[in-house]
């Protein structure tokens, strides 16, 4: 079972889009927004103003913005509208990323079905504004993706991005069957304070076994992988497997990030806090001081027990690259 599910993810790894990026790149990766209706089930309601505030300094700072999943909470919501409507000015500015070339997105359970070949044509191209009842464009033909290969230069080293529900069976596989069950059973419970004891969110041994799952092939492939799905930050020492987690953007009060800056990456935080004077503002606050990747690279993953693995022979990762989608501007 546990080869069956990671093997998923080096299928994601085989058929990823592949971005090129160097030291001058600066990217920011989230994950876990699940963009809401607006209704007292949301979520992602309550930390709209951060997160608006993090897209705007990241969208004038320069910053490539990669989502990986789960973007748009796709299963309580059956309404796309309500989203897009919900959300009027994060979409303006994400419409200024994709404008710019600077907006990629991955998608993961929660909104799987971007994945169907006409939902971007049907929701994302544009969107109709509910005041004025006109059409306004959003991410014309924008391409939704499973996983993207960020390949760091002329090093021969790369980094997989991807939701990471691809460990997880039933939101993968039987992800139909967890979406109805989201949808009319514990979302509606979830307005009652009754929270859905299957999600790996709300259950610490299950996040345990996901990241258990991810890291693991992380280290057979010798890969460096950026994942969401569990809401729980990862950032791994250097010699440590080579598995990072971004967190998510539906904790109380703070959203988390990563990102990579002048060829490192660090983890950051983004919340509420108040001046000397009471003045309340967004602050953004480093949690994992930034890495050089190179750092990461020189060393590789090891296991835990402290016994080196390098399942991937370099034959191996020269197919993965073959056979990968090229694409993409210089990030």
């Amino acid at each position: 079972m546990v080869e069956h599910l990671t093997h998923r993810v080096t299928k994601a790894l085989v058929n990823a889009l592949h971005l090129p990026m160097d030291n001058s790149s600066r990217i920011v990766m989230m994950s876990d927004c699940h963009r809401g209706d607006g209704s007292s089930a949301d979520n992602f309601y309550g930390n709209l103003n951060i997160y608006t505030t993090a897209l705007q300094w990241y969208e004038k700072t320069g910053y490539t913005y990669i989502e990986l999943g789960d973007g748009d909470e796709l299963w309580a919501c059956k309404i796309f509208a309500n989203i897009t409507n919900a959300n009027a000015k994060v979409f303006d500015i994400l419409s200024k990323f994709y404008q710019q070339g600077r907006l990629y997105m991955i998608y993961g359970n929660h909104d799987i079905v971007k994945r169907e070949r006409n939902w971007a044509r049907r929701f994302y191209y544009d969107y109709l504004v509910r005041f004025n009842d006109k059409h306004k464009l959003l991410f014309p033909n924008i391409e939704l993706h499973e996983s993207i290969v960020l390949d760091y230069g002329n090093t021969g080293h790369s980094i997989l991005l991807l939701h990471g529900h691809q460990v997880d069976c039933l939101n993968s596989a039987f992800w139909r069957l967890a979406r109805f069950l989201v949808r009319y059973l514990w979302h509606p419970l979830e307005t009652w304070g009754v929270k859905n004891p299957m999600s790996p969110v709300n259950s610490p041994s299950k996040k345990g076994v996901l990241e258990s799952y991810l890291s693991d092939w992380s280290v057979r492939h010798n890969q460096m992988l950026i994942a969401g799905h569990t809401h729980r930050t990862a950032f791994p020492k250097v010699g440590e497997p080579l598995y990072f987690n971004d967190g998510c953007c539906v904790y109380p009060e703070f959203i988390t990030a990563l990102e990579i800056c002048g060829g490192q990456i660090g983890l950051v935080k983004w919340s509420y806090d108040t001046t000397e004077n009471g003045l309340l503002f967004v602050n953004r606050e480093i949690l994992k001081e930034p890495v050089k990747l190179s750092d990461y690279f020189a060393v590789g993953s090891v296991c835990m027990e402290g016994n080196t693995k390098r399942a991937a022979s370099n034959k191996t990762v020269l197919f993965f690259r073959k056979t990968g989608r090229m694409g993409g501007k210089q990030i």
